[in-house]
């Protein structure tokens, strides 16, 4: 049975930075008075503003690795061996925006049950979110929360793993015995740890009353890109797709969702949705066949650029 850890644990946050740009003071604002008590650490992708700097003069412990360095498993299992006497980690991006000054305190007590290894918060689209981008935060991420163990595999498959390391807090010793994040995944390192964690016997938690503001208006060639690299991954992951099962149930359902959404409220956003859909498919197909394109395609296939050398 999963031990607890002390009553009041000891917590660290990651952000890993580049070029963090004019909302990075906001993220420093919103984040730090309620993170007093933690040890806030920036991992800084030599970005060529100011975002380092003013992350030291803000207080927060600062490493700077080289661009090409970064690794969206390794940079945050780096952060894990890091803040090595935190009992609990937290990991933001960049571009999450606390939505209230309880977040970070939600999110923690979902550690209260002594079964859950990790947990991630709601994500809320940003004010200037296009319908079909408010869409797909309302569609993963929904107002009730939820507690899921390897037992529930069969009734929502690969749906069980889900994570986003843009908002999420992780037991740091017991990801670490789990196997921490993977080195070198072209995303979705947070899946993988929530995979590792399930596979050890912890339970993940959802936490709807744990809130960021976070999506991305994404053009047509980036949506094409984003699900080629989820090909990618599930190729190169098959365990993950064979245990979990396949993520094409989830794909119909999401385009059914979106098709309700439109038509109640951007109704002339359907053929474009119906475009992204096929640019969509497009994409993870051919990241799934990946092993038969050139490297030189797969690097403008790629949203990642980094990880193909």
């Amino acid at each position: 049975m999963p031990l607890a850890v002390a009553s009041s644990p000891s917590v660290g946050v990651c952000v890993p930075t580049l070029n963090a740009g004019s909302t990075w003071h906001e993220w420093l604002a919103l984040t730090l008075p309620t993170a007093a008590s933690f040890r806030v650490l920036v991992i800084d992708s030599s970005s060529d503003d100011a975002t380092a700097d003013a992350a030291r003069e803000a207080g927060c412990e600062v490493v700077v690795i080289e661009r090409s360095d970064f690794n969206h498993g390794g940079t945050r299992q780096r952060a894990l061996l890091h803040l090595d006497d935190c009992d609990i980690v937290i990991f933001l991006t960049q571009d999450a925006l606390l939505a209230d000054h309880k977040a970070l305190a939600n999110l923690l007590s979902a550690f209260d049950n002594p079964g859950v290894g990790a947990a991630f918060g709601r994500q809320l689209p940003h004010e200037d979110a296009t319908p079909i981008a408010a869409h797909a935060r309302h569609f993963n991420y929904s107002p009730y929360s939820r507690v899921v163990g390897s037992e529930d595999i069969p009734q929502l498959g690969i749906k069980t793993a889900f994570l986003s390391n843009s908002f999420a807090a992780y037991r740091r010793e017991v990801l670490l015995e789990a196997g921490g994040f993977p080195e070198g995944t072209i995303l979705s390192e947070d899946m993988m740890a929530g995979a590792r964690l399930l596979q050890h016997g912890w339970q993940l938690a959802y936490c709807a009353e744990a809130c960021v503001y976070h999506s991305h208006n994404y053009s047509l060639f980036e949506e094409f890109q984003r699900y080629f690299d989820i090909g990618v991954f599930h190729h190169r992951e098959k365990w993950l797709l064979a245990w979990l099962g396949k993520a094409e149930g989830e794909g119909k359902r999401f385009v059914l969702s979106e098709i309700r959404y439109l038509l109640r409220h951007a109704p002339w956003r359907l053929p474009e949705a119906g475009i992204r859909t096929l640019l969509k498919y497009a994409g993870y197909r051919l990241g799934k066949n990946e092993h038969h394109l050139p490297l030189g395609l797969k690097r403008i296939f790629s949203m990642h650029k980094h990880y193909w050398r």
